[in-house]
């Protein structure tokens, strides 16, 4: 009687990917998003800086006014609008090719991880501007890129990611309290602390954008190590 040939187990086969996710290497776009966010740092800081400008002189309106006081304050709210412009334009600079950054790590994240997403694709875009879940949504999209990104055996720290979001949330919240305020400010010492609480704000959306350069910076590098375990990935700065 022969003897049967043993059949070595076959390996489990693949689950399909998402549809429309592929491999693309995310360091381009993550450089030209951490350029951009460090322009946004230095627009808070001119904004820190137009912020304390305008309290000063609040506070010495309530010595009284003359004529010199006067144009200081002009110049003054000419720089403070003039900070309000720039960090306007560096922000929706900043959120274009952020967007296109995380897109594109969120499709190589599909690939790595494809069922380790609780959100659907469209929530990468929408998240960021539907009212109220805006608050948690797009933290929530980061952090599953971020574990499907992580590259197999290493631990999954997540501090950045929280850090970043809870500073963005919070800036978020004080600066539009503080607009309200500033708008509905008539006297000296309204629009001073109308203008020292978005100071607080300004200096909390700098901060946030620091942790923001880190987190695009460390995901980009994650998602650069878990491409070079793919044969036929897309170049480094595809």
């Amino acid at each position: 009687m022969a003897t049967p040939v043993p059949v070595p187990p076959q390996p489990a086969p693949s689950p399909p990917l998402p549809l429309g996710a592929r491999l693309r290497s995310p360091a381009g776009l993550g450089l030209a998003t951490v350029v951009l966010l460090g322009l946004v740092v230095a627009a808070d800081l001119f904004a820190c800086f137009a912020d304390q400008m305008e309290a000063n002189v609040a506070q010495d309106l309530l010595g009284g006014v003359d004529e010199r006081l006067i144009r200081r304050a002009g110049r003054t709210d000419m720089l403070y609008n003039a900070a309000g412009v720039t960090q306007g334009a560096t922000l929706v600079a900043t959120m274009v090719v952020y967007l296109c950054w995380l897109w594109r790590a969120r499709l190589n994240a599909e690939v790595f991880e494809p069922y380790g997403h609780r959100m659907k694709r469209g929530w990468v875009i929408a998240g960021w501007f539907v009212p109220i879940v805006n608050l948690w949504f797009p933290r929530r999209v980061v952090l599953d890129v971020w574990t499907a990104s992580v590259p197999p055996g290493a631990r999954v720290r997540t501090t950045a990611v929280n850090a970043w979001w809870t500073l963005w949330v919070i800036g978020l919240l004080v600066g539009r309290a503080a607009s309200r305020q500033y708008d509905a400010a008539h006297t000296p010492d309204e629009i001073g602390d109308a203008a020292r609480l978005m100071l607080f704000s300004d200096a909390l959306d700098a901060a946030a954008a620091m942790l923001a350069i880190v987190v695009v910076l460390h995901l980009t590098r994650m998602q650069r190590h878990r491409l070079g375990a793919f044969p036929g990935a897309a170049p480094v700065f595809g």
